[in-house]
């Protein structure tokens, strides 16, 4: 419940940024974008009712780019709607201290270093949806203006390397897009700039969802696994 009560605070305020459409539901949220952005539902309860399923499914089907739903609860079957679907785990970390990152981490605070993150998690990611570029289009500039929502970069050898993205509500925070440049990788670029953007949530609880590569690491900083969370996609 925390993990997508945060993740709709996150994706909320992107969508408002993006200047795209913001749905709100009891059971979930969705920021309809563009042909590039696509379409993200945050499901917030165990439960929809058979109203908000349908509502949910026409969503997906008439999206204009592509579709993706996050399930922290893994409880709402799409398989109907043709999408492909895997499994994350939650993972929670409860208050405590933080070591100090080995590279230089910055709070981002300046136009140029947000195009900057923006780059790297296009990269790391390969989101092949953001390319060709279009500065601004992932992380609008108003993004961190945004209350609770922070964007970090990471550098090596003064070269940004890495970026992440924080985010609090309702106390408790949570990170998205922790990324790193292929150039980089396997450098410590990842653990840096967790640690960095930790260190002013140190005394929150605090949730994610790992991938396979990344859980390793945010085991070794104090994250354990509390429950699988289904996410589906559309083939296209």
């Amino acid at each position: 419940m925390r993990q997508a009560r945060n993740s709709a605070a996150f994706w909320t305020a992107t969508g408002r940024c993006r200047g795209h459409e913001v749905i709100r539901r009891r059971g979930f949220v969705a920021v309809d974008g563009d042909a590039r952005a696509g379409l993200r539902i945050l499901i917030q309860e165990p439960v929809l009712d058979p109203g908000e399923l349908a509502e949910l499914s026409e969503l997906a089907r008439r999206a204009v780019g592509p579709a993706n739903v996050e399930d922290p609860f893994s409880s709402t079957d799409l398989s109907h709607l043709g999408m492909r679907s895997w499994q994350m785990p939650v993972m929670l970390r409860p208050p405590g201290p933080v070591g100090e990152p080995a590279l230089d981490v910055i709070r981002v605070r300046r136009p140029e270093d947000l195009r900057a993150a923006e780059r790297i998690v296009i990269e790391g990611f390969e989101l092949a949806g953001f390319e060709p570029y279009r500065p601004g289009e992932l992380f609008p500039t108003a993004l961190i203006e945004q209350p609770g929502v922070e964007v970090f970069v990471a550098s090596h050898d003064g070269v940004p390397a890495g970026a992440c993205v924080s985010v609090v509500a309702d106390g408790f925070g949570s990170h998205y897009w922790v990324g790193t440049s292929p150039a980089f990788r396997s450098r410590g670029v990842g653990r840096a700039v967790m640690l960095g953007s930790l260190a002013h949530l140190a005394d929150l609880p605090l949730t994610l969802t790992a991938s396979k590569l990344g859980r390793p690491l945010y085991e070794s900083l104090g994250y354990t696994a509390a429950a699988p969370s289904t996410w589906w996609a559309s083939t296209r």
